[in-house]
């Protein structure tokens, strides 16, 4: 028999699982929707055209070859075959230098002093 003094009991613990699963789907898809707007943009003043900085790597093998490109130079060589071959080269490039790690530290500095006595400022070692 109904009583009108009985007071229901609501189960609210199902709702509250639905709507946990919903917010859940919300955050997981909410990054990947992109809104496709038509918009007009405004003509630029000036146009910029970016150019890829111009590098230069030296290479030197623990035998003491110096490669430079596709060219082979010898140790006792280089400073001089260096500064000749430096004037096709932009003076504002960067100069990476790669040496083997076997190699004595002065072999190494050779190379960057003469890099640096042919007129490069940025100069640099490169490591692993």
């Amino acid at each position: 028999m109904f009583s009108w003094d009985d007071s229901p009991d609501l189960n609210i613990t199902p709702l509250v699982d639905v709507m946990l699963v919903l917010m859940a789907i919300l955050m997981v898809t909410a990054p990947t929707i992109t809104f496709q707007e038509q918009i007009t943009l405004p003509q630029g003043s000036k146009t910029v055209s970016v150019t890829k900085p111009k590098t230069l790597t030296i290479r030197m093998d623990k035998n003491k070859k110096i490669y430079l490109g596709k060219d082979v130079y010898e140790m006792d060589t280089f400073a001089d075959d260096f500064v000749n071959q430096s004037v096709k080269y932009d003076k504002t490039s960067d100069v990476y230098i790669r040496a083997d790690e076997n190699l004595q530290y002065k072999n190494v500095i050779y190379i960057l002093k003469s890099v640096k006595a042919a007129g490069f400022e940025q100069v640099s070692l490169i490591t692993l």
